[in-house]
């Protein structure tokens, strides 16, 4: 996520969240679902999965005992009544022998469960969903959850961080958010550990455009509604999910054999912001040149203006971002950064929160990089820079440990991205590049760690590296600038 506005940077993370109409598809009927009994003694060899994942930031985010690989979500959505119908499909592998499960979702009103294609009961607990299946789920067995719902969304408000989710706009509708907002509009394992891939179709009134991650494979319009449909082939975490829903200007093009779609709201008037999204597959060509290959099938971006959304957000192959990035003007370090999230934080995951920096250190030293590569400051300069006008409160804030008050704070930005220059600057160019390129390929698709970041640079540049990070990551003055060794 960016939260630095040009000439302004946000101190407060305005964790917002998209609306976006979603719109369910036109399906048959389902087939009634067959009823079955569980016997006593499977009922005692199964226990419920847990309604978190344990993270230590958010303890309740995500959910225990299963492990998902692909979503099926097809949502109608209404902006004139802001009402939202779906049904998602969810199909996933059981790690633990479940009794019954959890999936995060908020507000909406659940219709009707089943367990591979048998009735489940559900009940309510919050934003948790609880699913008791007729019969246990072995370990290490499939199976497919599907949920019908409907309701009017809402963003969530985390006491922290501030709101992320759906929100219904002037046009639409937007969905997105960080650190939670998948679960405003589909049922979902909310936490980036558990990565699957996306299949979307969103139906909305004829003459609105529904954009949301992937590829997009197709749209059909029948009696004034119109279903759009998308493909994430790649494993997505789901607060990477978006969807936008309005009235836009798209561009619609192919490079490299993948296909690019970007989308600019018709209530800014052509210019600075289009001119800046278009330099996407220009900007992701130079990223690919210093951190390896491309991760995704597909390129683009959104443009949004709405007030409750200030914030870039790196949705996955098409960041979203808010028209206040290019009120001054064309803005490409915006695009740089939410590009370089594509190889750091959405190819390569988090497997918990408060290794954030790993994401926002690495995509604002992009922002360095594509800066002097445009003809700017050097990122020898941008260092510099930001190491003698920090103020105190960033070098208290230890970017590796900052705690969920202070996930989006200056330090985990700048802090973080100078940490990424201090091991350039010791282990020098060409060792450091082959990390960065190094960790982009072998973690691929995957979740890590702050550890393991560590583990990999000491392996690829053959030095012990604990000191560095320990000043960089996990201090509370200001290390020593960093010197080549």
């Amino acid at each position: 996520m960016t939260l630095r506005l040009r000439g302004l940077r946000l101190r407060t993370v305005l964790l917002l969240a998209g609306v976006l109409g979603l719109a369910a598809c036109s399906s048959p009927p389902e087939p009634a679902a067959r009823e079955a009994t569980p016997s006593p003694t499977a009922a005692r060899q199964f226990k419920p999965g847990a309604a978190g994942v344990g993270d230590d930031y958010f303890p309740r985010y995500g959910n225990g005992g299963y492990d998902v690989t692909r979503y099926v979500v097809k949502v109608r959505y209404d902006p004139a009544t802001d009402r939202l119908t779906g049904t998602t499909t969810v199909q996933a592998t059981a790690t633990a022998s479940l009794s019954a499960f959890h999936l995060d979702l908020a507000g909406l009103t659940v219709r009707g469960v089943t367990v591979d294609g048998v009735a489940a009961r559900h009940a309510r607990a919050g934003d948790e969903l609880v699913v008791t299946p007729a019969a246990g789920l072995t370990s290490g067995n499939g199976f497919t959850a599907e949920i019908r719902y409907e309701g009017t969304p809402k963003p969530l408000t985390n006491e922290t961080l501030g709101e992320g989710g759906f929100r219904h706009t002037s046009d639409g509708a937007v969905a997105l958010g960080q650190p939670e907002s998948a679960s405003t509009w589909f049922p979902v394992n909310d936490h980036p550990s558990d990565k699957a891939t996306y299949d979307f179709e969103i139906t909305v009134p004829e003459g609105l455009t529904a954009v949301s991650n992937g590829a997009p494979v197709g749209k059909a319009t029948r009696a004034g509604w119109t279903t759009w449909k998308w493909a994430e082939r790649s494993p997505m975490a789901s607060y990477l999910s978006m969807v936008a829903i309005g009235n836009f200007r798209v561009t619609r093009a192919e490079h490299k054999g993948r296909p690019v779609f970007s989308a600019v709201t018709t209530k800014l008037p052509e210019g600075a912001a289009d001119a800046s999204i278009a330099r996407t597959v220009e900007v992701a060509d130079y990223l690919e040149g210093v951190f390896g290959p491309y991760p995704f099938g597909s390129y683009g971006g959104v443009v949004v203006d709405d007030p409750g959304i200030r914030f870039a957000l790196e949705t996955q192959s098409r960041p979203v971002y808010s028209s206040t990035f290019f009120s001054r003007g064309a803005n490409s370090g915006v695009v740089a950064h939410e590009l370089a999230h594509q190889w750091f934080g959405d190819s390569v995951s988090l497997a918990r929160w408060s290794d954030i920096w790993l994401n926002e250190g690495f995509a604002t030293y992009a922002e360095w990089l594509w800066l002097e590569h445009d003809g700017g400051r050097t990122v020898q300069q941008s260092f510099d820079g930001e190491y003698l006008g920090a103020s105190a409160s960033l070098w208290r804030t230890p970017p590796g440990r900052p705690g969920a008050a202070n996930l989006f704070s200056d330090s985990v930005y700048q802090r973080g991205a100078m940490t990424v220059h201090a091991l350039r600057v010791t282990v020098g160019d060409e060792a450091f590049f082959r990390i960065v390129r190094g960790w982009a390929a072998d973690r691929r698709d995957g979740n890590v760690t702050t550890a393991d970041f560590v583990a990999h640079a000491e392996q690829v540049s053959g030095r012990q590296l604990d000191a560095l990070f320990d000043a960089w990551l996990h201090g509370t003055e200001r290390p020593e600038r960093p010197t080549a060794r």
